[in-house]
């Protein structure tokens, strides 16, 4: 049992509790499977066995001329193929063309049955002669409808059948990046000018990356103001952020605000099986771009291609380091008074490559961060300006309890209340909803019907009030929103919910509250029960974590006061050092063994020192856990009546 691994919004603390497939798409006409190129297959053999397979027995040449000699051949048919002779004479004494068939076959005639004899023909002049002297009817017959029908359905057909085939494999393959007739195309996504509706106005929470980027709109509508005075627009723009900041909405609000074209594209987009091919993609996206400035490239994940070579192991062949060093060729080619602009994103800027990013290229860096409390609320009112809200909601207090959300998170909360509000038979979004939204973002959602013993259950009650109680007697600790025991996800059995808030610098003191505060759950058990259960194993994780990050990262302990020990990889952002986005050990093994013997001491103190913080408490911690058991959730206004008696 513990909290739950994923949890990233510092708005979620402490749930109690160890550790779908998309809709398909309707069907839509008709569509292509295999068993119709079984059907074809099956009906085109049986064509041609019927039609143009028919093979009937023949008798010998000199046998047919002997028929013609002793008078049994009336009339003969000839062909290229084959000489038919007939026992009888039409009665009209015209010639049509018959069925032919075996000697022992008879043919249906009007004068009963009739034997038919077919013979291979042979250049013999003699035939002609012998079926003047018998008085023999002979006729030739044109097969140019036969012929015809042979090419087509012997030689058009097959090869039009195979050339299907290959088309629908070649299909399937370009899917998968393996069309080899487009390797060399690329696959940007072209948006006409005028087309992209996004301004923005679209974009809250990140007001500072939108005043660097418009200087990009400004030059693209009026570029002759910057050149008249000698300046040039950087010709890169690289954004830089946590995933689901906006910055694919921020590179379309450009796009939008400045009325050009927009080339979208994904960073592993270019890289192909095949050698050269990721070059030969980015010398066809500039070529295409180029033709339609100005306009405004935008490669998403630029990561997946701009990596640094210098901890290639692979060699100068690899790749995606062919495809880098054309990106580098291609952004040095242009004329940075053409209007081509190049945007690209990307959330892991310490292993770029130190040359995308020096002056020329990729000249300035645009923070998309995480948006404070205004922005967050910003965003949900852009977000709920289709949904239809209650008088009632307070979208700030909804802002403050959503600290550490970023703009794809506040966009799913909005949409999950409306889902909540139509499943509760509401016409409008109440407060509730965006709460329960909140909740089912952070912890999952409720199991109400998880049977739970009631000894188990009372466990969770003292360990989740023991959370709160530490949060609500360490100072600098954020206040507590709401206490449950009602199962949610996988494996919480109960959670604490506080409201945190936004802030970017923590003092010794402050670090040491939040281990006190995750070792709550743990000391509320041992102090009612006499012993500790799995409940707390991922609250122990996250305390182990910030007790060693102290010692090694903030030279927070008594030997290594102001040193760190660690060196992880620094972020390129305005430097041009080797990326480094592996956690290096540079301290010897005693340096080691004296980081786990402080990190054991720490959590030993500071574990001794909330159980006598909890002793001290230990009625209201009965009074509060018997009534979450009574009530199973309990809000912030009614947890600070208990503790302010």
């Amino acid at each position: 049992m513990g909290e739950r691994k994923n949890n990233k919004h510092r708005g979620f603390k402490f749930p109690f509790g160890g550790p779908p497939l998309p809709n398909p798409k309707p069907f839509r006409g008709w569509k292509f499977s295999i068993i119709y190129i079984l059907i074809l297959a099956v009906g085109m053999s049986l064509f041609n066995y019927v039609f143009m397979k028919r093979v009937n027995p023949t008798i010998d040449f000199s046998e047919f001329k002997a028929k013609i000699l002793s008078g049994e051949i009336k009339r003969v048919e000839l062909t290229d193929a084959y000489f038919t002779g007939y026992t009888t004479t039409k009665k009209d004494g015209s010639a049509v063309p018959a069925v032919p068939a075996a000697p022992s076959l008879k043919r249906n005639g009007t004068s009963g049955t009739e034997p038919v004899y077919r013979t291979v023909p042979l250049n013999d002049p003699d035939l002609i002669r012998l079926m003047d002297e018998k008085q023999v009817a002979y006729y030739a017959v044109s097969r140019e409808g036969s012929a015809i029908l042979n090419i087509i359905f012997s030689w058009i057909l097959p090869i039009a059948f195979f050339f299907f085939i290959w088309r629908f494999l070649m299909k399937r393959l370009g899917n998968m990046g393996g069309n080899v007739l487009s390797v060399g195309q690329n696959r940007a996504v072209i948006v006409a000018e005028g087309d992209i509706i996004t301004r923005f106005s679209d974009v809250a929470g990140v007001d500072e990356a939108k005043e660097e980027l418009v200087e990009v709109v400004d030059f693209l509508k009026t570029p002759q103001k910057y050149t008249d005075i000698g300046g040039k627009i950087p010709k890169g723009v690289l954004l830089v952020g946590p995933p689901g900041t906006g910055k694919t909405l921020l590179a379309r609000a450009v796009a939008g605000e400045a009325g050009v074209a927009f080339f979208r594209m994904s960073g592993a987009d270019f890289v192909e099986m095949f050698v050269g091919v990721g070059a030969a993609r980015v010398r066809d996206l500039f070529k295409q771009a180029r033709d339609k400035a100005p306009c405004i490239i935008f490669i998403d994940e630029l990561d997946a291609i701009g990596k640094s070579r210098l901890n290639n192991i692979a060699g100068g062949n690899d790749e995606r380091e062919q495809t880098l060093n054309q990106l580098l060729v291609e952004m040095d080619g242009f004329d940075a008074t053409s209007g081509l602009i190049i945007l690209a994103a990307t959330n892991r800027p310490d292993v770029l490559d130190p040359a995308l990013l020096r002056p020329g290229r990729f000249d300035r860096q645009v923070l998309v961060d995480r948006p404070d409390l205004p922005g967050r609320e910003a965003i949900l009112r852009i977000h709920s300006k289709a949904v239809r809200l209650s008088p009632q909601v307070d979208l700030a207090a909804i802002a403050r309890l959503t600290s550490g959300f970023v703009g794809a998170d506040l966009a799913n909360i909005v949409n999950e209340a409306a889902l909540l509000a139509v499943r509760g038979g509401r016409t409008q979004v109440v407060q509730k909803d965006f709460e329960e939204a909140i909740e089912k973002t952070l912890a999952g959602l409720q199991k109400k019907n998880r049977i739970i013993s009631p000894e188990e259950r009372r466990i969770v009650a003292f360990h989740e009030t023991g959370h709160a109680l530490m949060a609500a007697f360490t100072p600098g600790a954020d206040p507590v929103q709401k206490i449950s025991i009602v199962p949610r996800g996988i494996g919480a059995l109960g959670y604490t919910m506080q409201i945190a808030e936004d802030r970017y610098l923590m003092t010794e003191g402050e670090l040491l509250g939040k281990i006190d505060v995750l070792l709550g759950g743990r000391a509320a058990e041992e102090l009612i029960f006499g012993k500790i259960s799995t409940g707390a194993a991922n609250d122990l994780t996250r305390a182990t974590d910030i007790a060693r990050q102290m010692i090694t990262d903030y030279g927070m302990s008594s030997r290594f006061r102001n040193g760190a020990l660690t060196r992880r990889g620094a972020s390129l952002l305005g430097s041009h050092q080797a990326p480094e986005p592996v956690l290096h050990r540079e301290y010897s093994e005693a340096t080691q063994e004296y980081i786990d013997d402080e990190i054991a001491r720490i959590l030993e103190t500071r574990y001794a020192q909330v159980r006598e913080t909890l002793a001290q408490r230990e009625a209201l911690l009965h009074t509060v856990a018997e009534l979450l058991l009574e009530k199973e959730s309990l809000d912030e206004k009614e947890f600070k009546e208990l503790i302010s008696r």
